[in-house]
């Protein structure tokens, strides 16, 4: 099965894709809201999503290009120095972008 993605079709697919990327985040929200969260839950829930960024991120550090490692590098070693999300995001892309210019 074909999609076209060509003219005004393109623009519905992503509004399309868009609205129900929006309908299950609303639904996921309401539907947690009426579920009550003990305190082994709310741990689960906590610890999640730190899992689930190791989970992306362990592939690029040890698979990733030097460009990826380096700013991976960068952006943790800025973290542990200023616990500043923006800083230590800035660092890592302007490390993976001299990292690609120098080593690529």
């Amino acid at each position: 099965m074909m999609i076209e993605t060509t003219g005004n079709s393109l623009i519905w697919l992503m509004l399309a894709m868009a609205l129900v990327t929006l309908a299950t985040r609303w639904g996921g929200v309401y539907v947690m809201s009426m579920v009550p969260i003990g305190p082994r839950g709310q741990r689960f829930i906590e610890g999640m999503s730190g899992s689930v960024l190791i989970a992306l991120l362990a592939p690029m550090a040890v698979k990733g290009d030097v460009g990826a490692q380096c700013g991976l590098l960068a952006t943790a070693l800025a973290m542990l120095a200023c616990r500043k999300p923006m800083v230590a995001i800035t660092a890592g892309v302007c490390a993976a972008a001299v990292a690609r210019q120098v080593f690529v």
